[in-house]
C-alpha cells in the first residue's frame, strides 16, 4: 500500500464542522498495524465512525450490515431485493419495477474486487487515498465546486439514486474518476439512521481528481469580493468588467486592421 505522498493540508483552512475521511479499496489485506473495525454498521456510517475513532481501521463484508457490501462487491444482491421487493415497503418506490430499475442505475464494483475497505481521518492520513469525502455547508461547497471547475472550466454534476445513496458516494467517483456531492438528508438508508446531519453538502473526490482540486485551492481566490459587495455595488463591478471586456476585444479587432 502506497504511503500518502502529496500534501492536503490546504483542506485544513477549511476548519470543516466535520473531519475529512480518506478511504481506499483493496483486495490484498491492509498493512499491518491497521486494525479492523470490531462492530457492524452500515456501509454510509463507516465515515462517521472514522471520525469518531480519528485512528484509521479497515472493514471487511462482515462489517457492513446494509446494502453497501452489495455496492462494494463483497456479496451478490439477494434476489428479493433485486426484484424490487423491498423498496415499495418502505414507501420509496412506487412498485417493484421501479425499485428494480435502481439496481440498473447504481454503481457497483465488479464481484471480488474489493474486500478491504480502509477508512482514515485526514489528521492520521498515512496512505494514498482512492476518495477523499468532505462533508460542509454552503459556503465551503461553493469553494469546492469553483475549485473543480477553477483551471478546466468542466461542469460539476451531482448524481445519486433516492436508495443505495452509498454507490454514488463510494464506488461512482472511483469507477468514473468524476467528483460526485449529494445533500445529506437525501438519500434513504443514511437518513434513517442519521448517519449525518441533515442539509450539508457531501462530496466524494476520487484519487483522478484530487490533484487538480488540491491545486486550485492553492492557487484561487476562495472569498470573492463581489459576494460581499451587495447588490448595486456588485452590478458596478459587473459593468466594469464587461467593459473592459469589450475594449479588449476593440483593441484586438483594431490590431487585425
Amino acid at each position: 500500500m502506497r504511503a500518502l505522498s502529496q500534501d492536503l493540508s490546504i483542506y485544513e483552512k477549511f476548519h470543516f464542522e466535520y473531519a475529512p475521511v480518506a478511504v481506499k479499496f483493496l483486495l490484498p489485506r491492509p498493512d499491518e498495524g491497521i486494525g479492523r473495525l470490531d462492530r457492524s454498521l452500515s456501509l454510509c456510517e463507516m465515515i462517521t465512525e472514522a471520525r469518531v475513532r480519528n485512528e484509521p481501521f479497515y472493514i471487511t463484508k462482515e462489517n457492513e450490515c446494509c446494502v453497501g457490501k452489495v455496492a462494494l462487491g463483497m456479496v451478490d444482491l439477494e434476489v428479493p431485493v433485486e426484484g424490487g421487493l423491498v423498496g415499495p415497503k418502505f414507501g420509496i418506490y412506487q412498485e417493484d419495477r421501479a425499485n428494480n430499475a435502481l439496481f440498473r442505475h447504481a454503481p457497483m464494483f465488479r464481484r471480488g474486487v474489493v474486500h478491504f475497505v480502509l477508512f482514515s481521518t485526514l489528521e492520521k492520513l498515512g496512505f494514498e487515498p482512492d476518495l477523499l469525502i468532505l462533508n460542509t455547508d454552503v459556503t465551503q461547497a461553493e469553494i469546492l465546486i469553483r475549485a473543480m471547475s477553477y483551471s478546466t472550466g468542466d461542469p460539476v454534476e451531482s448524481k445519486l439514486t433516492p436508495a443505495l445513496g452509498c454507490s454514488w458516494i463510494f464506488v461512482y467517483p472511483f469507477l468514473t474518476g468524476k467528483t460526485n456531492y449529494m445533500i445529506t438528508g437525501t438519500t434513504f438508508g443514511a437518513r434513517a439512521k442519521e448517519a449525518f446531519k441533515p442539509g450539508q453538502f457531501l462530496f466524494s473526490i476520487p484519487y483522478q481528481q484530487l490533484p487538480l482540486v488540491t491545486r486550485n485551492l492553492e492557487e484561487m481566490e476562495w472569498y470573492l469580493p463581489a459576494y460581499a459587495d451587495g447588490r448595486e455595488k456588485f452590478l458596478a463591478r459587473d459593468e466594469k468588467a464587461f467593459q473592459e471586456a469589450e475594449k479588449t476585444y476593440r483593441d484586438a479587432l483594431s490590431l487585425l486592421g
